[in-house]
């Protein structure tokens, strides 16, 4: 049987390395899971000389209450050293599972267009048997055909406009994760809201929150080789922007079960993130920015009654780079990972690590398109990927991130 991988991937210098009652809890930034994305490290690239903002303007002054430095001191992180490189420390003390401040200032220019590139290309998997997920576990469906994923359109913002990519840092490097605009209740027409899984942000029961978090809408817009990437202007890569994350939520189910193989928590690896403009957007919100944002659906029909799922993401192991959109679609099975856990959506799709945390879009009876899982999990061998029903614990994450940020 396959190995279940973590799709998520890790360069290290210039080689590479992957390894694949509702209730809201609050974090930092970060990704690294249960999925079929990929993350990528490169420590090499890093630039260690970046400097920190917390504003728009781009200033050099981490805005960050006094009250929360005073936290984050009490527990040996000094916020002043961390535009001077402290965000590569990531010394186990400081790197808290249980963390109650979210703190991800923006540090302008760390995600340049190299770096964002060379985040990417995972070598090496680590998984669990499939059998893992296949025994008395309440109603799974076969192994589904396995779906070869088609590469989007360009230009992808006329196609997948609420796609794009994540980047973050986790201590094995830099990492890479999809993710998708969504809606805002508390802001309509004005949302600042990204939908990815809980591992792209958290690594789940044996770490914590991941660092430097930023979403990259329509990555690589024009669909370019990683050749001509290679002298590629920031505007050629990121088009709409870089947005840094100032606020994510995960499934408390993640924070507690989650883990780097297999199916623990997968049925809970969703997570919102609240956005900000690195170097501001007159005034305009990333969905007034892009042009869209996807509702998201808590009442979608139960698994095994949707009749098409498709999925979108910027899968970087191998056979793909992580340079170019993809997307499968498929009738969607179930995969029960525990009896006693939601069952799961399966569909067959050829994406890889990197495609994790990408959006999963049906068309409901209204006929109108919306968001109702995420890539979470898949095979190493690839042939399928599995994502989380959304049900009360997703929209008590969601609920919770867009209350916080009503009117604002």
């Amino acid at each position: 049987m396959p190995s279940i991988r973590p799709l998520f991937a890790v360069r290290r210098g210039r080689g590479a390395r992957r390894r694949t009652s509702p209730v809201v809890v609050v974090g930092l930034t970060a990704a690294l899971a249960l999925t079929v994305t990929a993350c990528n490290g490169d420590e090499d690239t890093a630039n260690a000389g970046a400097t920190a903002s917390a504003s728009q303007s781009g200033g050099d002054k981490l805005q960050i209450p006094d009250n929360i430095k005073d936290k984050l001191k009490e527990r040996g992180f000094d916020i002043d050293k961390w535009k001077n490189g402290a965000w590569k420390n990531w010394d186990r003390d400081d790197w808290l599972r249980e963390a109650d401040e979210f703190i991800n200032p923006i540090i302008a220019g760390l995600w340049d267009p190299d770096r964002m590139r060379e985040a990417d290309d995972p070598d090496e998997d680590k998984g669990v048997d499939e059998n893992d997920l296949s025994g008395d576990q309440g109603v799974t469906d076969p192994t589904p055909a396995s779906v070869a994923a088609k590469g989007v359109q360009t230009a992808y913002h006329d196609n997948a406009p609420e796609a794009g990519k994540l980047l973050f840092d986790a201590p094995e490097g830099t990492m890479v994760c999809s993710a998708t605009v969504v809606e805002d209740p508390a802001n309509p027409g004005k949302s600042n809201l990204v939908w990815t899984a809980g591992h792209c942000v958290h690594a789940g029961k044996s770490g914590g929150w991941y660092r430097n978090i930023a979403f990259v809408p329509s990555y690589n817009d024009a669909g370019k080789s990683a050749a001509e990437l290679e002298n590629a202007t920031k505007e050629d890569v990121a088009p709409y922007g870089v947005w840094w994350s100032d606020w994510a939520q995960t499934s408390d189910q993640w924070i507690e079960q989650g883990g780097a193989t297999g199916g623990d928590g997968a049925p809970y690896d969703f997570a919102v993130l609240h956005v900000t403009p690195e170097k501001g957007s007159d005034g305009k919100s990333l969905e007034e920015t892009v042009g869209s944002a996807l509702p998201v659906n808590f009442d979608a029909p139960a698994v095994g009654k949707v009749s098409s799922i498709t999925a979108t993401g910027y899968p970087a192991a191998a056979p793909f780079d992580g340079q170019k959109l993809y997307q499968c679609t498929d009738k969607p099975g179930r995969l029960s990972v525990v009896e006693s856990d939601p069952t799961m959506y399966r569909i067959g799709c050829t994406m890889t690590g990197g495609s994790s945390g990408g959006g999963w879009v049906a068309t409901g009876s209204d006929g109108k398109r919306a968001l109702v899982s995420n890539t979470s999990i898949g095979p190493v061998t690839t042939g399928w990927l599995a994502g989380p029903h959304l049900g009360t614990e997703a929209k008590g994450v969601y609920d919770s991130v867009s209350k916080k940020f009503a009117g604002q």
